[in-house]
């Protein structure tokens, strides 16, 4: 930089000038985006994934053919009748009653259809003593839940009647209607939570309410905006509620964090003595920087889950990608607006105790506003940095062990929500009286012609060899759409809720039964579809995704790292930490969602699994979450070196003065992601406790104790740049705080920077 022009290089440094100049245009226009954003997405309505697009594979193929076919399946509804006592039988008189009081009851509703006989389609159990009467609801599948109440009261009063029988209700309606009940506002619940959680931890980071609004409002915003823009590319890339969960939690973190810094680096250098306007200059051009990069390595994470051909991952990745960088865009451009308009009245709304209100306690702030505690870490870090590393290193290694035995599966509804709700304990009956019955794989059967011999002989010849096979016990039932040279067979599984013994019999009948049977028939397509199926080709198409997920961020993560910081070694120990914290994560989450151990602190309990989606969804999140603190640390240190300081001075200087704004990012983080932990869904607590785990490690031991301690031992390494690699596009934008409030500085037109 000369000496006596001093030209403001990079983006962060002219958006902040501009908007600092240009004021209320800078707030208009990020208004009037939001507003036509919000408007021009509800306009277009949003396209949700379909059924048909979920998955690939024979899953995708029996969705897509039921689809075209125009048929809606309706949901099923099972009625389990069961003699409470070991001598009771179907074939009781008392029971032969309760069968016929169940199936006129439910008629007589007048919202199902399809009622059937257990004595009719063979569904007792072998030892006699159970039931099923099954039949479908009315209307789209998707809203019988709200319909399926009054079915619901007409078997509890057949219950009543019948005091020596159970008799309950299990369906895909009747279970869509006991979820909404429990747990439908556990979500909204968390979602609303997470913003005045957020907004309580900014109150005592800044002691104003100024201050702690403005992170929260513009993170809102930048929500909203997302939400508008969600609905227009859902046209395109069809969206999902669960994108719209996880833009919302990125979001709420990434536009908070990116505000904190900015907010509290303009802060810092006010308190230092510089004026207003050199102060958010400064800000501008070094924490608006790290922004940027902190912000494109984050969009880079999340575009790897565009790498799974998962629409659901699909949706998730872009709506995150989306939130990210509008939050980026915001943070850099609207925000410098709004510190200069509000200029010391950022202040407002002092809280008692909590703010600094003399100038005398600014300046001992001023004086005083690294950490003690780290100061203190630090001190016996940068003295004994190899015992630290491998203290450090070792207790993460230790914590990230459990993972290498880690095993994923959908989980089952007793996995999902244990035996709290009453309906499990109805589908654990249902599944010990008939194994599979609750969850029949489903083949959908095509043919030119249904009804022609060869197909209806091959069907039958299906429906034995799936039970002499071993893969079924039975019934299999076939349901014929003759219009739409269609059948539908349900094969209930040998292994029932288990889903590796329930594989085992899927992967008979598809290897198996079928080449064996409706393989024979020209012409004719015969996928198996079914929750077990479902599960398995989840599993199939993410284990295949993983690597190509993996390198694809490892690889840009490193390069964007590489470009920004022009030093081989920062990129290589970028990586290299942000893997540690996402391996001690999974082995949290094994440890105690897994295995069981410690279960009870966080209101869990030990289900065998880890859900097959979040080991992926983890490594993407949490590998651009991390970016933040390191780019924001890293950035600072070497801002530092910059300015002359010795390389351990300088992490020193970096880690300390970063300390405050981290922790407190860190603690929004941590609280953000632990609400979801207290939902009752075992797959959301894994989410909550694995990302809230990880951001915790993150802050603390990763950015804390090995970062600085790395550095340490590197010394002068930590900057080094092999000489061929010389030629790689600098992006670096070397303002230090002295350069940038120099005098005179002139942006990239040559035009004074006024702030």
């Amino acid at each position: 930089m000369g000496n006596g022009d001093t030209r403001v290089r990079g983006l962060a440094a002219r958006a902040g000038g501009w908007s600092a100049r240009h004021r209320w245009a800078a707030v208009g226009i990020w208004v009037l985006f939001v507003v036509l954003a919000m408007g021009l997405g509800s306009a277009a309505g949003r396209v949700d994934v379909k059924d048909s697009d979920q998955l690939k594979g024979e899953t995708h193929t029996a969705a897509k053919i039921i689809e075209d076919a125009g048929i809606d399946e309706p949901a099923s509804e099972t009625v389990l009748i069961q003699a409470k006592d070991a001598g009771g039988k179907a074939t009781d008189a008392d029971f032969r009653a309760a069968v016929a009081a169940v199936m006129k009851a439910v008629e007589g509703t007048g919202k199902v259809t399809d009622v059937t006989s257990p004595y009719d389609t063979k569904t007792i159990s072998k030892d006699g003593r159970s039931a099923l009467v099954q039949f479908d609801m009315r209307g789209e599948a998707d809203t019988a839940g709200e319909r399926v109440e009054p079915v619901l009261k007409a078997v509890e009063g057949v219950q009543k009647e019948h005091g020596s029988l159970r008799i309950e209700e299990i369906g895909g309606a009747s279970m869509m209607k006991t979820f909404d009940d429990a747990f439908g506002d556990d979500f909204e619940k968390a979602e609303l939570s997470a913003v005045p959680v957020a907004l309580g931890i900014l109150l005592i980071a800044f002691g104003a309410l100024v201050a702690a609004l403005l992170p929260v409002l513009l993170a809102v915003s930048a929500i909203m905006a997302t939400m508008g823009l969600m609905g227009i590319v859902s046209h395109v890339m069809p969206m999902s509620d669960t994108a719209n969960s996880v833009m919302l939690l990125v979001g709420l973190a990434v536009g908070v964090d990116y505000c904190l810094f900015y907010l509290r680096r303009e802060r810092e250098e006010r308190q230092a003595g510089r004026d207003a306007q050199t102060a958010l200059r400064i800000a501008a051009a070094t924490s608006g920087r790290a922004i940027i990069v902190s912000g494109v390595t984050v969009c880079v994470a999340m575009a790897g889950m565009l790498f799974t051909g998962l629409a659901e991952f699909e949706a998730m990745g872009l709506a995150s990608l989306m939130v990210v960088a509008v939050a980026m865009v915001g943070s850099v451009t609207v925000l410098p607006a709004l510190l200069s308009l509000l200029g010391e009245r950022v202040e407002k709304g002092k809280i008692p105790f909590l703010h600094p209100e003399s100038k005398l306690r600014r300046k001992r702030a001023a004086g005083n506003r690294e950490s003690r505690f780290w100061t203190a870490v630090l001190k016996g870090v940068l003295a004994k940095p190899v015992v630290s590393v491998l203290v450090a290193a070792g207790a993460l290694l230790a914590i990230a062990a459990p993972a290498l035995g880690m095993k994923t599966q959908n989980l089952t509804l007793d996995q999902e929500f244990g035996d709290s709700l009453p309906i499990v304990q109805t589908y654990n009956r249902v599944n010990d009286a008939f194994p599979g019955g609750s969850e029949p794989a489903e083949v959908v059967v095509k043919a030119a012609d249904i009804n022609a011999p060869e197909v209806t002989g091959a069907l039958a010849d299906f429906k034995a060899r799936a039970i002499s096979s071993g893969a079924s016990r039975g019934p299999v039932e076939i349901k014929l759409h003759d219009a739409q040279n269609l059948a539908f067979v349900y094969v209930p599984l040998v292994g029932g809720s288990d889903f590796d013994k329930a594989g085992q019999s899927l992967d008979k009948l598809r290897d198996e039964v079928r080449p064996a049977t409706l393989g024979k028939v020209d012409g004719l397509e015969a996928p198996i579809t079914g929750q077990v199926a479902g599960s398995k080709d989840f599993n199939d198409q993410l284990t295949g995704a993983v690597v190509p997920v993996f390198a694809f961020v490892v690889v840009f993560a490193f390069v964007l790292m590489l470009l920004s910081f022009r030093s081989l070694t920062v990129a290589i120990t970028s990586i290299v930490l942000n893997l540690l914290s996402v391996g001690a994560a999974y082995g949290i989450l094994v440890a105690v969602f897994q295995h069981g151990w410690g279960a009870s602190l966080v209101g869990a309990e030990g289900v065998g699994a880890i859900i097959t989606w979040l080991p992926l969804f983890l490594f993407v999140i949490l590998f651009g979450l991390s970016m933040d603190y390191h780019v924001f640390v890293v950035s600072r240190i070497r801002e530092a070196r910059l300015r002359g300081r010795t390389t351990k001075d300088a992490i020193q200087h970096g880690v300390v003065t970063t300390a405050g704004v981290v922790t407190s990012a860190a603690v929004i983080m941590v609280a953000v992601f632990a609400i979801f932990g207290t939902l009752s869904m075992q797959s959301m607590k894994q989410m909550g406790v694995g990302l809230a785990a990880a951001v915790l490690i993150d802050a603390t031991i990763i950015r804390g104790v090995l970062l600085p301690a790395v550095m340490a031992l590197l010394g002068e390494r930590n900057w080094y740049l092999p000489k061929w690699l010389n030629r790689l596009p600098d992006l670096t934008h070397d303002e230090t705080a002295d350069a940038v409030a120099a005098p005179a500085a002139r942006d990239d037109e040559g035009e004074r920077v006024r702030v």
